[in-house]
Formats: C-alpha cells, structure tokens, sequence
C-alpha cells in the first residue's frame, strides 16, 4: 500500500464502517478520523480552539461545519499520511468544504458502505463493542466465545446508546435524508466506489484493499 489515497467512508450506522477502518489502522497505516473523538481531544488539550469548541458544545448547540473544517486542519495533515473520514462528511455541504478546505491536492475515494436498512437494523442493535481493545461483535453474526466478554482483552462488553433501536432508526432516517446527494456528488467526481456491506466482514476487506490498491 504505497498509495496516499484518503479515504471517505460513506454508510448507515452499524453498516461495517468501523471494522474495516480498524482492519486498515492497524494493518496500513491509516489514521481514523472521528470527528467525535477529535473534539473532545481538542477541549482536553485546552487550545483556543478546544475552548471556542467547548463554548459551543456547552451552549447545546451542534458544532458547525466551518469549526469541524477548522479541527480537522489542525489535526489531520493529509500530504504525509492516509486518513479514513468517518462520519464526516454527513451533508452536502460538509463534503464540498472537505474537499475545498483538505482534500484538494490529495488523491481520495469515497467508498460507500451499501446495505439493506432492515437487516441493518438488526445489525445495529445486536452490536457490542469493547471499549479497550476496540474489537466489535454482533450478538447474530459474530458473537463472543464468552457471553458479554471481549476474546481479546477480557473486558466487559459495551452496548452503545447510539445502538438503541430507538436511536439507531432516528440516525438510519437522517441517513436516509442526506445519502443520495453525497453519492450523487462523488460519484460525479468520479471517486466513488460501492461496496455490498451485507458480505462478510472477510471478503470486504478484500474488496476494499482492491480499491484502495
């Protein structure tokens, strides 16, 4: 893998994002941008702009694209290492300032996570995650040996709030709301791939290495 492809990971929640991004972090050298994960670093360091984010956060209202394009240029320097946006873009808008704002002299493939949204569903809320040793499981496809317990770590095994049924079909809506304008928009780059997120988790990896090849 001696490309310097960024990539843009495009899916419902629970579509196997995650996984493959993990796959590549510890096989290929990849950074996983979580835009979530970059904000909460950012007001731990205490910077200005960790305190301009926190103002905002604490105010109630949702970070705006302009502020998130700002932490991720301060975070995330793209012509001497491969990225994986995750999350990010989740709009139109948000993924013409990416591309604007970071990705303009960078090659980059927006790979899209396609599944069918019921089965998606189940997938979601049997998923467990262990916190520590990062590895996911799914009560019905890939359970652990131990029930409730991480095979690799030991630790207790996590049901996020944001695998909730309730919460999961509030986020698979708003996906509904917002996907086919960001598949219409990279797939008129040029740059989108579509992959079958229903395959095992095995043979997705391949693909996605073919793609990225």
């Amino acid at each position: 893998m001696s490309t310097q492809k960024q990539l843009i990971f495009l899916g419902a929640p629970g579509s196997g994002k995650g996984t493959q991004a993990n796959t590549l972090v510890k096989n290929y050298s990849y950074k996983h941008v979580s835009t979530g994960d970059l904000l909460r670093s950012e007001i731990a360091k205490g910077s200005t702009l960790g305190a301009k984010v926190k103002g905002i956060m604490d105010s109630g209202n949702l970070v705006d694209d302009n502020t998130v394009l700002e932490l991720l240029k301060a975070n995330c320097n793209v012509s001497a290492g491969k990225y994986i946006f995750d999350g990010f873009p989740r709009t139109l808008n948000q993924a013409v300032l990416l591309d604007r704002e970071l990705l303009s002299s960078s090659s980059s493939v927006a790979i899209y996570f396609k599944i069918d949204l019921t089965a998606l569903m189940q997938r979601a809320i049997n998923r467990r995650v262990a916190p520590k040793s990062g590895m996911i499981y799914n009560l019905l496809s890939k359970p652990p040996k131990v029930a409730g317990v991480c095979d690799v770590s030991g630790e207790p095994l996590v049901h996020r709030k944001d695998d909730q049924e309730d919460v999961v079909k509030i986020r698979i809506d708003v996906f509904k709301n917002t996907i086919g304008e960001l598949e219409k928009y990279y797939s008129e780059k040029g740059i989108l791939r579509v992959v079958d997120a229903s395959k095992d988790e095995s043979t997705l990896k391949n693909e996605i290495l073919k793609i990225i090849a």
